[in-house]
This record gives C-alpha cells, sequence and structure tokens, in this order.
C-alpha cells in the first residue's frame, strides 16, 4: 500500500462507542484502576499514556514502517530524548550545517553534561570515517539539510555507523514519510517536528520519534525519556497532527510541484547567484536525492546577488509570501535565514530560504520576480 493512501486513513478506525470516523479527543489525565488495582484499558496516567497520542504515534509510526512512536510537546523536545539516551562521554556526529536549534541544544546542554560532538561533511565518505572514535555512539542525518539542502545518502551512513556500532538517527521533518523512508534505507530512529509538514496548517506544536525497533536499547531510551522526563504531546495537539497526517500527501503533492517551478525559475534569474534544490539537475545532491527520495521536496532557497541588504530588500518587496519562521503550512513563507539563527551561524547572509505553500505556483512565481526586480 502506497504511503498516500496510509496517511489518508491514519487514524480513521471506527470508534468504538459511536462509530465516528473522526476519533475522539481524550482529554483525560488519570484513568479508573479496577478492583484488583489493575488497569485493564491500558492506561494509567496521560503522561505515561494516553489514547489520543497513542492513536497518532501508532498511524506514524505505520506510515514510517517502524515499530514504535514516542510523541512530544516540540520537535526540540523530541530531539533532545533522543540525545539525553547517551551518556557523559559518550561521542556523536552530526553534519557540519546541522540544523541551529541541534547545535544550539548540543553546545548548551549536552556538551556541557560531557557529551562530545563532532561536525562532519556526511556526504564525504573520507571525512565521515575519519569523524568515527571508539566511543562514537549515534551518528545524526539531516537530508535535506537546513538551509542549504546539501544531501546526504542515508544508506551509506547507516552502513557506516552500524559498523562502528553508532545508531543511524534520520532527521525526517522536511521529507515526512510520504517523500523519504529512512527505515527501509537503515536508520534507527526518525525524528520530526511535528509542527511542520505533518501538523501542516501552522497551527500546532510538537515532535515524533519512531523506532526502527520499540525493544531496542536506543528507542527505549526515548520512550523513557518521554515519560520520566514528561515533555509528552498533549491530546489536542495530537488530534490536530493526526488530521494533518490525512492531507499529508496532497499537500506535498502541490508543494513539490510548485517547489520545482520556482527553482527553476529562479535558477535564470540574473539577480539570483545561486539556487539550493535538489530538484535541479545541477545540484550537487540530485543524483542521491533521485535514488532515495520520491520528489526533491518543497523547500527551497537562494542566494541573491547584491549580499544581505539586497537579499532583506527581496524579502520586503514579497506580496504573496509571508515572512516568517517555520515552514510546511499552506501559506509560502520567506526568510532571511542567517539573521534568525543562534550566532554563530554558517548560513550565506544572502540566502533567502522558502518554504513552498499551497498557492497557485504562477502567481508565486510572479511575486518573486517582482520582488527580484531593480528598484
Amino acid at each position: 500500500m502506497h504511503p498516500e493512501t496510509r496517511a489518508a486513513q491514519a487514524g480513521t478506525e471506527p470508534d468504538a462507542e459511536t462509530g465516528a470516523l473522526s476519533p475522539p479527543i481524550h482529554l483525560a489525565t488519570t484513568f479508573e484502576r479496577d478492583a484488583d488495582g489493575s488497569y485493564p484499558k491500558g492506561y494509567m496516567y496521560s503522561r505515561d499514556g494516553n489514547p489520543t497520542r497513542h492513536r497518532f504515534e501508532a498511524a506514524l509510526a505505520d506510515l514510517e514502517g517502524g515499530t514504535g512512536c514516542a510523541a512530544f510537546a516540540s520537535g526540540m523536545a523530541a530531539t533532545a530524548a533522543v540525545f539525553s539516551g547517551l551518556r557523559p562521554g559518550d561521542h556523536v556526529i552530526v553534519p557540519q550545517d546541522v540544523y541551529h536549534g541541534v547545535r544550539r541544544l548540543l553546545r548548551e546542554r549536552f556538551e556541557p553534561w560531557g557529551l562530545r560532538v563532532t561536525e562532519a561533511d556526511l556526504s564525504d565518505p573520507r571525512t565521515l570515517g575519519d569523524a568515527f572514535e571508539p566511543g562514537t555512539r549515534l551518528v545524526w542525518v539531516e537530508t535535506p539539510s537546513n538551509p542549504l539542502l546539501r544531501i546526504t545518502d542515508i544508506r551509506f551512513v547507516a552502513d557506516r555507523a552500524h559498523e562502528h556500532g553508532a545508531a543511524c538517527v534520520v532527521d525526517g521533518t522536511w521529507t515526512t514519510p510520504i517523500l523519504q523512508r529512512p527505515i527501509d534505507l537503515g536508520a534507527d530512529l526518525v525524528v520530526h517536528s511535528v509542527t511542520k509538514y505533518i501538523g501542516g496548517h501552522s497551527d500546532v506544536l510538537g515532535g515524533a520519534v519512531v523506532g526502527r525497533e520499540a525493544d531496542s536499547v536506543v528507542f527505549s531510551a526515548v520512550r523513557s525519556a518521554q515519560r520520566v522526563e514528561g515533555g509528552v504531546m498533549d491530546p489536542f495537539s495530537a488530534w490536530l497532527a493526526l488530521r494533518g497526517l490525512r492531507t499529508l500527501g496532497a499537500r506535498l503533492e502541490r508543494q513539490c510541484s510548485t517547489a520545482q517551478r520556482l527553482a527553476s525559475t529562479l535558477a535564470g534569474h540574473p539577480a539570483v547567484a545561486a539556487v539550493h534544490y535538489p530538484g535541479l539537475a545541477s545540484d550537487p545532491g540530485h543524483d542521491v536525492a533521485a535514488r532515495q527520495m520520491s520528489r526533491p521536496g518543497a523547500m527551497l532557497s537562494f542566494r541573491v546577488r547584491g549580499g544581505e541588504n539586497a537579499a532583506m530588500a527581496v524579502a520586503g518587496a514579497v506580496r504573496i509570501f509571508t515572512r516568517a519562521t517555520s515552514l510546511g503550512g499552506t501559506e509560502s513563507l520567506i526568510e532571511h535565514r542567517a539573521s534568525v539563527e543562534a550566532q554563530p551561524t554558517r548560513t550565506p547572509r544572502d540566502l533567502l530560504r522558502v518554504s513552498v505553500g499551497l498557492e497557485h505556483p504562477e502567481d508565486l512565481v510572479a511575486d518573486l520576480q517582482q520582488a527580484l526586480a531593480p528598484r
């Protein structure tokens, strides 16, 4: 069954009590015990488990091809749960252009705690090989990367990680299981900021970690962090995320098509110095992306000739795009990325990041063209 079909029917099993296809929201924080002290319905306290959250977790695990899922209050809470399963002195490898929020989390929280971190070019076999140490326990992969859209060969990295006794973790936020299936390519965990494409409407905050094997050491540590630390997804957010899953395939089909159209237009524009989008044949990651992704995605970035001031002027001149952080919603967003990232940033100062929404593609093309026009 195609993932689009699974997504469209996610969580629509008829409610046992009413037959409703839209699941109820269980807001309860505590659940009744039997006279013998047991919990025959499987729920005790909402931090440990909630019926609405469980339904979302089961649907996302099924979509990813995993056997377990833990949903969190945000994407960064999910990310922190992965790293908190390690021990002081352990070593992790992350991309050189890792998402700035992950870099900040590691620098401010986990490195002072004792985690050792190496940034490496995961697309270069030699660089990756040199980054491993005897204590390497985890390799973190982001592909396409944020915001330069660099592509990493997931299967290659997963194989090298396993050879060194380390887990391979892939951030699947930008691709979702509709566009890329890291577990099929050898990943042990897939992390999502549910806030983005899965929620899909810029109105829910959440995160999730899907495990290849629910009883594995690496996923068991994530599940423990969810229950013990308590950063769980609330029932209403889980219900919204489950609703978002059901339109994910249709939204991404439109968004990816429009992103390809915008990237092709920008690539030939005289005011644009470079376009980062794996759907372009000229992109360095095009071949790997074509091999491991069903479509090249709905995110792109481009660099404006004239430097930071010129880039800011373009962002300031748009009429349909909204200048805002985040991505994956129905509305198209544009952002001068370097100015919102924690300093120091490696993002070029002339770069604008674009999240493509559901507007008519020709309207978006026209908006960018008029914003790029000389003034």
